[in-house]
This record gives structure tokens, sequence and C-alpha cells, in this order.
């Protein structure tokens, strides 16, 4: 008997009924153009409906549906539980091999690898319009305020980096996994090369994709490793492909194509099984044992107004582990909750912090943290989960805490995504400049229109990132120097205007109010 999913009392609120394509996976060629003959039917039925390795739209649709008062409305998909499993005997790969440099880049968040590149590192992040969106008038403070936030941060997140040894092993971590995956290929018969891309840190995917066009690579799989599609994590790094691929005459005639998500592949969802119970066996009485995935947030106005599948895709990815758990006859009550929200707007809710105060008060006495969104070891689980919230969960009243790994090169979970890119290869086809869809987004969420419209889908620029911040009399740092100046001076402003006090109140400048 399933002991089923922990309500929070601080449950996430979605928008009125609507509904919205399932994200496909979009390649460079014709979104109309038909399955290749390679496939067999029974191959063609498991890509089309789950793998989103093929370019054919899909019908499934998402659709709001009313659950209990605590829940309110849940997003998810009519066809929820729909696991995929690797079916690489049914595709022959030979001909795509035999003549073709075969590329696979994988595309990560980036990390700062010493202490002293976490200002600049922040800069980057806050400085992506998918970050932090600014209305269209205010655009031009994107830089300004990037830097604001980035030096206001900086001395927290120095400690943070500092507690877990100076830097984020991310970069470690996914050059690993990038090797383990080129050697799994290899394996199986497909003889690729596997390239890192950070959004913002070293290796940037800049230079990534400087390292492709050296190689000579004319089959390209990109493959972000979030296991969720988010428009701040995958589709900002696929905005940023999408304006590189549109400047550079070899990348936009280059075959590639798009894995997006891939949590409901059979691999991945038996991996995390295996690490949840194997975590679970160290407890006293593992079935007493609350398991508590612990996703990373995104602001709610992505998901009610962008129509971002992230929470969709996630509670499905929950859904379908502890499916895979009840097969093992584990059947451990379970909660989801967001971590590492940043600034005054809402996010996805319940918080992680505010459902483990919720548990501790309910009595819950053990707790094993899932990092359900999470691939690699970095800030957000080595400090942000196993510093903050286990004493958090502690103070709570929670006795007994544990926390599942991240996947990093599990042989299970990168032999699955090996299948992955070979399930992708026949799908690979061509953008040409001429063609219309040349100047299409390469986000592979199906109506890019529909999905985007209130999040710029006309946006064409990405600003480029930085290594070091300079100032100075150098034109640029002339420029944003400026800038700064300026958004400082408006802050001020703001503040005597609302509190009415300050030196331009004392000089006269502005009235005295008594």
């Amino acid at each position: 008997m399933r002991s089923g999913r922990i309500q929070s009392s601080a449950s996430c609120s979605a928008s009125s009924s609507s509904t919205f394509p399932h994200p496909p996976c979009l390649s460079s060629a014709s979104r109309h153009c038909k399955f290749p003959r390679l496939l067999s039917p029974r191959a063609l039925s498991l890509s089309q409906r789950v793998s989103r390795n093929c370019l054919v739209p899909e019908t499934t649709q998402f659709s709001f549906s009313k659950q209990s008062s605590t829940n309110k409305k849940r997003l998810f998909p009519v066809n929820v539980g729909a696991l995929v499993t690797s079916n690489t005997e049914a595709i022959s790969t030979g001909p795509l091999v035999a003549e073709e440099k075969i590329g696979v880049l994988l595309l990560n968040l980036g990390g700062p690898e010493t202490l002293d590149d976490v200002q600049p590192f922040l800069f980057n992040l806050f400085a992506d319009p998918d970050i932090i969106r600014l209305p269209r008038l205010f655009r031009f403070l994107q830089k300004p305020l990037a830097q604001f936030i980035s030096v206001l941060r900086a001395p927290k997140s120095k400690e943070g980096y500092a507690s877990i040894g100076g830097g984020s092993p991310l970069r470690q971590i996914t050059d690993d996994q990038a090797e383990e995956l080129r050697k799994s290929l290899w394996a199986k018969d497909v003889p690729a090369k596997v390239y890192v891309g950070m959004r913002y840190w070293h290796p940037f995917t800049e230079e990534a994709i400087e390292q492709i066009k050296r190689d000579g690579i004319t089959k390209l799989v990109v493959l972000p490793l979030y296991p969720q599609f988010s428009i701040s994590t995958s589709g900002s790094s696929l905005r940023l492909l999408e304006s590189i691929f549109r400047d550079d005459e070899y990348l936009v005639n280059m075959q590639h194509t798009v894995i997006p998500s891939w949590y409901q592949r059979e691999g991945y969802i038996k991996s995390m099984a295996n690490l949840i119970e194997k975590e679970l066996q160290k407890f006293d009485r593992p079935e007493k044992v609350v398991i508590f995935f612990s996703a990373h947030g995104v602001p709610l106005a992505y998901v009610e107004e962008a129509g971002d599948p992230y929470k969709a895709e996630m509670e499905e990815c929950v859904d379908l582990i502890i499916e895979e758990l009840e097969k093992r006859k584990i059947t451990n009550a379970y909660t989801l909750a967001y971590q590492s929200r940043v600034g005054p707007v809402e996010w996805l809710k319940p918080y992680t912090d505010d459902t483990i105060v919720d548990l501790g008060r309910k009595g819950v006495k053990g707790l094993l943290a899932v990092p359900i969104s999470f691939v690699s070891e970095h800030i957000e689980t080595l400090e942000e989960i196993d510093v903050e919230y286990k004493e958090l969960a502690l103070e709570s009243g929670i006795q007994n805490w544990g926390r599942v790994p991240a996947l990093g090169c599990e042989p299970m979970f990168i032999s699955d995504l090996a299948d992955a890119v070979i399930e992708s290869l026949p799908y690979v086809g061509a953008m040409a400049v001429s063609n219309l869809e040349a100047r299409q987004s390469l986000v592979p969420l199906g109506s890019v229109e529909e999905l985007l419209a209130t999040y710029d889908s006309q946006r064409r620029e990405l600003p480029a990132p930085v290594t070091v911040w300079e100032w100075g009399w150098t034109k640029s740092a002339e420029t944003w120097n400026g800038r700064a100046a300026m958004l400082a001076v408006l802050v001020l402003l703001l503040l005597e205007v609302t509190t009415g006090e300050g030196f331009l109140h004392q000089w006269g400048i502005l009235p005295l109010f008594h």
C-alpha cells in the first residue's frame, strides 16, 4: 500500500485551465519531415511517444486538473507514467557513423573553480536575460544590475564555496561524465567525440563550439545535462546556441539535433531508484523514512505566464521514480519541494526550507533528501542541502537525516545517456541558410511562439560571458561604469523619495516632510 505524497501547507497554486503542447524534440530540419525508415514500428512508437528524439509533432497535451484543496491545481501530462526504455537494437547506425564525424555537446551551468571566480561567475549568471527578465524598457540595466547583485552576493557565496573546498567540483565531474559517455558510445560502436559547454563559466559554450569546428564535426547531438527542461536552464543554453549558430555559416549548415529532456528514461529512473534504495538501508527503520525530493526552483511566472514545462516534468519524474520503488516493495511516504529561490518574486512552491520545518512539526523523525534536478555535486547539494537544510532539519525535530548522492558517473545512467544519443542520430538534420526554419528557435518546445509569447521570443542577442569584471577607463568599462553609477543614483533617489530622509533633503533639493 503506497504511503503517498505528503502535502505541504505551502502548496503551489497553478493558473487556471489551459493547455500547451508536450515538448517534442526539435532538430534543425523541418518540423514536418517524415520519420526515417531505419526504425521498426515499435521503435517509432517509443520515440514518438516519449523519447523526444523525433521531429514529428507530438499530440500529447498537458492539462490542468483540479486536485485536493491542499494541492489546488496540479499540472501533469495526460500520459503520465510513460517510462522510456532504450531500443538501440532497432536502430542501424552504421551508415550514419561510417562517413560522418559525430559530436555530442553536453550543456551545463558551470561553476567557479576558485574563490576569485565567484563574483564574475555570478555576474555572468545574473546578466543572463533568461535568469533575470527585465521589461524591455529597462533592458539596458541588465548588466549594471548583474554587477550590483553579483558584488552584493559574492561575499556570502564565497563563504559557501569555501566550505566545500574553495570552488565548485562541477567542471571536473562534468568532464568525467563526458569521458565516460565517450567510452560508452565507442563501446556501442559509435566513435563520437564528447564536448562540454558551460553557460556561465569555463569551458564556455562558445569555447566548446570553436573546438567542434576545429575537429570538423559533421553531425552534432546537443544534450543538456538537466533531466527536466526549463527555460532558465536548458532553454537559456539553447538560446545561446541559437545565436551562435545563426552567426556562423559552418554551424548553420552542420547537421544537429537536440535532446531537450530525458527525465523519463529507464536508465535514469532506475539509477535514481538504486541510489534511494541504497541510502534508505542506512537508516535504523527505513520504512519510516520520508523520501524528500528537492528540486531547483524557478520563478512561478515562468510556469504560469511563460508556459515552462519544468514543474510538470518534475512531478512526472517523481511519479516514475516512486513507481519504480514500489516495484521493489518500497512504499515510503514522499514529498517534493523546490529550493534555491532568489529575490522577492514568488517561486515554485512548496519551498524546501518551509517544507522541512512543516515535516518536523508533523512529527517526522527520518528524512532522506533526494536532489532530483541535479546529476552532479555542486554548491546546491554540498552546501545548501548538506549543510543548511540538514541543520534546519535537526533544529526542526528531525532526528535522522540522509542524502542521496548525485548520479555523477553511475554506469547505468551513463549507458542510458549513450543510448539516448544513439537513438537521436536518425533524426539529425541540416538547417539551410535560405530555409525559413533557420530563423526559428532551436528551443525544443514545439510551438515556441505560443510557449514563449510573454518570454520575448523575438530576442536575438544574449550577452557574452566575462571572465573578470574590469574597472577603469577602457571604452567598455567606461560605458558600464557609467550605467552602474546611473543605477546607483536611481536607487538612492528612490530611497530618498520613499523614506523622506537623505542628503538631498538635507541640502534642500527635496522638501522635508514632518
